[in-house]
């Protein structure tokens, strides 16, 4: 018996990323898989600049990390966020976010933003106040200082 059959797939497994993207019907290339790696061990949503500069060593150019970090979007493996500052952000979609949107913290003086993963926010309309018919809460962004900086 090999080793590789001992041990199980882990969710932040190259096994399990490769087994992801084929699952979501796209093929299993270098950087969709470098992309994937990263963005699991990130410690928060990531901006297609972070990624770029972080993989290039890697041999691969910022249209290849924004193409298949919008590919990977679309296919519902990633998910993007926008905090109010018009650079979208990255981030690996988990079995906790599937279906809802955690709410990020955004540092007000070193920029640094952080997934509230493990954060409930429930945004409902005050008593007698009736929200319009399309009222629907898909981001809660919270600005603050982080620890390092208060």
């Amino acid at each position: 018996m090999s080793p590789k059959s001992l041990a199980p797939a882990t969710p932040t497994s190259l096994d399990h990323l490769r087994a992801k993207i084929r699952g979501a019907g796209m093929r299993c290339t270098a950087a969709r898989l470098l992309v994937m790696q990263f963005l699991v061990e990130a410690n928060g949503p990531k901006t297609h600049a972070e990624v770029s500069e972080a993989l290039v060593v890697k041999g691969f150019d910022r249209a290849t990390m924004y193409r298949n970090l919008i590919e990977l979007t679309e296919c519902g493996l990633v998910t993007r966020v926008e905090l109010g500052d018009h650079v979208w952000r990255f981030e690996l979609k988990t079995p906790e976010s599937d279906g809802t949107n955690h709410p990020h913290f955004v540092c007000v003086d070193c920029g640094e933003v952080m997934c509230l993963s493990g954060v409930k926010v429930s945004v409902a309309p005050s008593a007698g106040h009736k929200p319009p018919k399309r009222f629907e809460v898909t981001s809660v962004l919270l600005k603050g200082r982080c620890g390092a900086c208060k």
